[in-house]
């Protein structure tokens, strides 16, 4: 992911500040691009209510496939808890848990232990990917 937008991306597109309006939607964009090649394997579905608030994007499995959970972030470089990247991915892991995204998956019969959740942090051109620590 680093490689397609250290190549692709522009400051242009990605602005200079979290604080500008809606900073994620240019990066929410570009990934849901990146999933169009998973429709017949995922409904994809974006921004849609889900617990107890509004997931970035959802993939239900149409087939044997786990179902997934992305929320991304920018990183706010202003924000005394977002000093690294990974602080940022741990505020989106952290979001998808307090907001129970995956409530809409469990209703339609994708057990728990089949959800996998990710966090995306973006800055700029740099992006890390973290997900949910599962414990046993």
């Amino acid at each position: 992911m680093n490689k397609v937008t250290l190549s692709m991306f522009s400051s242009f597109d990605t602005g200079t500040r979290p604080s500008e309006a809606e900073p994620e939607r240019f990066y929410h964009g570009f990934v849901l691009g990146l999933l169009t090649e998973l429709s017949g394997r995922y409904l994809v579905t974006s921004n849609r209510e889900s617990g107890f608030g509004r997931y970035d994007v959802l993939l239900k499995p149409e087939k044997g496939d786990d179902g997934i959970i992305l929320e991304f972030k920018v990183q706010d470089l202003e924000e005394e808890k977002e000093k690294e990247l990974s602080d940022t991915v741990k505020a989106a892991l952290q979001q998808i848990e307090d907001r129970k995204y995956e409530t809409i998956l469990m209703d339609q019969g994708v057990p728990g232990e089949r959800i996998r959740k990710y966090g995306f942090a973006f800055c700029g051109k740099k992006v890390l990917i973290g997900k949910e620590n599962r414990h046993p």
